[in-house]
């Protein structure tokens, strides 16, 4: 690792991201963490001990967004790329919403890994839907997985409840329940959780069952002191830049005047989306209900980007309504200035400067705080702040001492502490100065990369050697995958396994020489507990892949890892109580015992008989069923959702691992097998094969073998040539 360098892949799903002229404020999606995940990934890729980065997001083609986030790869620098999965469609959504399409977002990011023919040392989910996708990552693939939350879903419901939401409409909203379990699922497989406070561990991770599990570790997110440099002190050379950041000074003070009768009093700054929890409310009210407040000082408050109020979303609607109700109720008109929008790159941090010119203070109002990215940025700049006195502003501040802590629901409180800042010129001056000093020493990205590639280091050394204990193969499933170019595909039953097992044995040997080009998987009928059990009797050895229950799942590996990814493609319309109610009454079907029942197939037994199938076909189409109807043996009837087959899933498995279907050694006897042997793969009917399968004589890339069983493959496999293929 030390030679070549970590190759880090860092996961935020919702798409939103670019790296420059970032949308902060956009929705609910665009806050602090976007900035945070481009910065962190930024400063990782200057630090000599890592070799890549990628940042993964989700791509949008939509035209109510910017072209940007359409790209699928986004080239930041030479070590930092950003990479857009497509999920879910393109258009843009909400993250809440993202959840159903997520297991694709972990097949497509398979497929890349598997293209670029390198396996990250480490996956990092940003927020719990990114999470889920990198903990499916490391398991898979047998890698270390890092975790950050930046907002706590159990954190969240506790604040809405308390904001007089019910319980049913904010899991309607929010998908709470869900999010929160997978929360819980993230903590048990987790190898890392980075936190940015103390007050996030101790307070805020404890309430969930599995907070003792994993490690966890506090690292502060950064700063680039660069930009958000001191109001006194212009650091910049001459040059176009430099332009640019000056023009936006004069826009801001073009834009505040516009607002504000007395500009040149101190000025009261406010950043943040708007959102019920930032509290915006209770800072106008603070200020409108405190007549010598008014005298001393203005407010401005940025509340986001907003082109038409109308057409938000309820949330940033109902707020940005509220405030302008309660400029017009305290008649707040010439004191408080509302712009609509600002650019993130050039004018926030000429915002910090101007408040700081003229001797303001930056509030942090928020009913919560996880951490409070704009407390360090004004402080830099420095202005001094208020701050809700609750999870990362205490760390924040007991670091700097650069302002004061309050409650920020009391509203006489929160104006006191304003006042107490801006009356005091020497408390000002004090604040202001620690704060620059102190950011510079707490709060860098430097600092940030630094401690971070430690405690990655440290963990994945750590885990290689508890691997070591426990005599753990290296090659997780999804590393041997990621490194095969063919496969040998076969059903179990008269196909691998018979009455004569003569050549199994020999078969077996063919494989285990030839493991590392070639996987071996089995197709079959039965449920994936049934294959393992029937597979370990006649002493074959666990496979790569099994393709269980007619097509309908998919599992992966010794440890069975459930394709959780083919489970989300194939319920699609698929409505297995519709379809057992509309069958009920043939009298010519036999519902199978439970145990060979599944979630995504329906078993009978059925004898031959005139038109028995069209009278099924014709009820399940009149009902406006969706399905595939396999009949083999004269006797088994399985009905799978339309998407599910044994043919299908091979032509998943070949999508997502990126092996061409005639790399493919698919061998089979009967009519469940049929769609599998067709198209592109190699396919073996063997020598005791069923005569339904006659149909499949003289057309291309089918071998029909003289041997039977195990024997029929072994020829078929020299017919081929197949072991020559995969050198």
């Amino acid at each position: 690792m030390a030679s070549k360098g970590l190759y880090i892949q860092m996961f935020s799903v919702h798409g939103l991201l670019r790296s420059e002229n970032m949308e902060l404020g956009r929705d609910a999606d665009t806050g602090g963490q976007i900035k945070y995940v481009i910065e962190l990934a930024t400063a990782l890729s200057r630090h000599d001990a890592v070799r890549q980065v990628e940042l993964f997001t989700r791509l949008i083609s939509d035209k109510a967004v910017s072209k940007d986030y359409a790209k699928p790869i986004e080239q930041v620098n030479d070590k930092f790329n950003i990479v857009r999965i497509q999920c879910g469609g393109r258009k843009y959504m909400r993250k809440e919403l993202l959840w159903p399409h997520l297991d694709e977002f972990v097949d497509k990011s398979i497929k890349y890994i598997k293209q670029q023919k390198t396996i990250p040392d480490i996956v990092h989910g940003h927020y719990p839907d990114a999470g889920y996708v990198a903990m499916q990552l490391a398991d898979i693939f047998g890698i270390t997985s890092i975790y950050t939350g930046h907002s706590l879903g159990r954190s969240k419901l506790k604040n809405l409840l308390n904001s007089g939401m019910k319980q049913t409409d904010i899991d309607k909203k929010f998908k709470i329940d869900h999010r929160i379990n997978m929360e819980e699922e993230i903590l048990k497989h987790a190898d890392l959780i980075v936190s940015s406070t103390h007050h996030e561990v101790e307070e805020q991770y404890a309430q969930y069952e599995n907070s003792d599990i994993p490690r966890f570790t506090v690292i502060p997110p950064g700063l680039d002191v660069d930009t958000f440099y001191p109001f006194y002190h212009d650091i910049l050379s001459d040059g176009e830049k430099d332009e640019a950041r000056m023009y936006a000074h004069a826009s801001l003070l073009e834009e505040l005047n516009r607002f504000l009768m007395k500009p040149d009093r101190p000025l009261i700054l406010s950043l943040c989306r708007p959102d019920k929890r930032k509290n915006i409310s209770g800072l106008i009210t603070a200020y409108g209900e405190d007549l010598a407040l008014q005298s001393m000082a203005n407010l401005a408050v940025f509340a986001g980007i907003r082109k038409d109020i109308s057409k938000m979303e309820d949330n940033e609607r109902n707020v940005l309504t509220e405030i302008l109700l309660l400029m017009d109720k305290y008649d707040l008109y010439g004191k408080i200035a509302i712009p609509k929008k600002h650019d993130f790159e050039y004018e926030v941090p000429e915002l910090y400067r101007i408040a700081a010119e003229k001797r303001g203070v930056f509030v942090n109002s928020a009913l919560a705080e996880p951490f409070g990215l704009t407390l360090i940025e004004s402080a830099a700049c420095g202005l001094p702040v208020v701050a809700p006195n609750d999870g990362g502003p205490r760390d924040i501040i007991n670091n700097c001492k650069c302002g004061l802590l309050v409650d920020t629901t009391n509203v006489k409180e929160l104006a006191g502490a304003i006042k107490q800042i801006i009356a005091d010129s020497d408390k000002w001056k004090r604040y202001s100065k620690s704060g620059i000093l102190n950011i510079r020493k707490h709060y860098t990205w430097k600092t940030h990369a630094k401690t971070y590639v430690k405690e990655i280091t440290h963990t994945i050394e750590s885990l290689d050697t508890e691997k070591m204990k426990i005599a753990e193969p290296s090659d997780a499933i999804g590393k041997r995958l990621a490194n095969l170019s063919h496969f040998i595909i076969s059903d179990i039953d008269n196909t691998l396994i018979g009455e004569q097992n003569d050549h199994l044995d020999e078969f077996l040997d063919v494989l285990k020489k030839h493991r590392k080009t070639i996987g071996f998987g089995v197709a079959s009928g039965r449920t994936v507990d049934s294959v393992r059990a029937y597979l370990e009797k006649n002493g074959v050895h666990p496979p790569d892949i099994i393709i269980s229950s007619v097509g309908a799942e998919i599992y992966y590996g010794k440890n069975i890892h459930y394709a959780k990814g083919w489970a989300t493609h194939i319920s699609a319309k698929w409505d297995r109580k519709k379809i057992v109610k509309t069958l009920e009454e043939l009298p010519f079907l036999t519902y199978q015992e439970e145990s060979t029942q599944r979630e995504f197939k329906v078993s009978y037994n059925m004898p031959p008989g005139k038109d028995r199938l069209a009278k099924i076909h014709e009820r399940l189409l009149r009902n406006k069923c969706r399905y595939t109807l396999i009949y083999s043996h004269d006797k088994y009837l399985d009905i799978l959702p339309y998407r599910a087959s044994k043919g299908k899933a091979l032509r998943y498995l070949s999508y997502k691992w990126e092996i061409p279907l005639s790399n493919f050694l698919v061998c089979g006897d009967s009519g469940n097998d049929e769609e599998m042997l067709r198209g592109d793969p190699l396919a073996v009917v063997v020598g005791n094969y069923s005569p339904e399968l006659e149909t499949l004589k003289g057309q291309r890339n089918v071998y029909f073998t003289k041997a039977k069983y195990a024997g029929g493959i072994l020829e078929a496999i020299k017919k081929y040539k197949f072991l020559e293929k995969a050198q």
